[in-house]
């Protein structure tokens, strides 16, 4: 195993710290893994993200983690999973998250294709929730995307590790982020498209709700090893593609704008709300079916 996917291997029942004991590996990235645990603190189910061995002593990694931990800790929103305490100064540097239950976005459209309106109409609107409180708390998260949406009621926005306050954001030169669902001003930063902030995030949910109404991403995709930035992303170029013929108008209006390559053209998130409530009133009543 390579250093930088160093891991602790910790199986069921043995402790990450004296109060978090695992109980299973649920996934991890480069600097990361993350284990279901139990929490003597809170005496219940939670997430822990541990450092991997090989980076538990790395002042910039360390750094991450209290950022992440700063950002969840001003975007205590209904919409987003709370960060429940952190160390960075023990022997494993961790992170405690809220365990929140359901399947992840990304997982109901690799299975059903495509989400219902019953589905989406909800979704969009309590992320444009979470978008909008956002902009007040100064927080832009620069990573949403389906695998970053724990689906109910409401849905949960998680994962902050690239969290920053706009003006931060602003100063990236980078690519932060996830390709597919990167807004332009992410994948090119720079004087032609300008710079990643809360509108960024329009732009990721915008294609978000577009994967998860049309089963398929709005952009082909990219050569993440091309050289060019327009090859490794289709969406500083080309048009979106069209969605499903079936769409509401209205709902495709929507999406189309939160994809607008300009920044400043693209909708609020108040307004993404305002103009898609209407039709969650408008969707057909549960048929209720009685035994006698």
């Amino acid at each position: 195993m390579s250093a930088a996917l160093s891991s602790w291997d910790l199986a069921e029942g043995d402790a990450i710290t004296p109060e978090l004991t695992a109980l299973r590996l649920l996934g991890g990235g480069s600097a990361y893994e993350a284990y279901l645990a139990f929490d003597e603190i809170t005496y219940g189910p939670v997430v822990v993200k541990v450092v991997r061995p090989a980076e538990a002593q790395d002042e910039h990694t360390r750094d991450n983690l209290v950022r992440e931990a700063t950002a969840l800790d001003v975007a205590h929103h209904p919409v987003t999973v709370r960060g429940l305490r952190y160390d960075v100064a023990g022997p494993r540097p961790h992170l405690v998250l809220e365990h929140v239950e359901g399947p992840s976005l990304a997982g109901l459209i690799r299975r059903h294709r495509r989400l219902s309106p019953q589905q989406y109409l909800p979704l969009a609107v309590d992320l444009a929730s979470a978008l909008h409180f956002f902009r007040h708390a100064d927080v832009c998260h620069l990573d949403l995307k389906p695998s970053n949406v724990i689906m109910g009621s409401p849905a949960r926005l998680i994962d902050f590790s690239v969290a920053r306050q706009a003006a931060h954001a602003a100063e990236i030169t980078g690519h932060i982020g996830t390709d597919a669902y990167m807004a332009p001003e992410q994948a090119a930063p720079g004087a032609a498209y300008g710079v990643p902030g809360q509108a960024s995030d329009v732009w990721g949910l915008g294609a978000t709700l577009f994967h998860a109404i049309a089963g398929y991403r709005p952009f082909r995709d990219g050569d993440p090893d091309a050289a060019g930035a327009a090859d490794r992303f289709p969406q500083l170029l080309e048009a979106p593609v069209e969605l499903p013929d079936d769409v509401p108008a209205v709902v495709a209006k929507v999406v189309h704008a939160l994809l607008e390559p300009d920044p400043a053209a693209r909708p609020l998130p108040r307004e993404v709300a305002e103009a898609l409530e209407p039709e969650i009133a408008a969707l057909p009543a549960p048929r209720l079916h009685w035994k006698g």
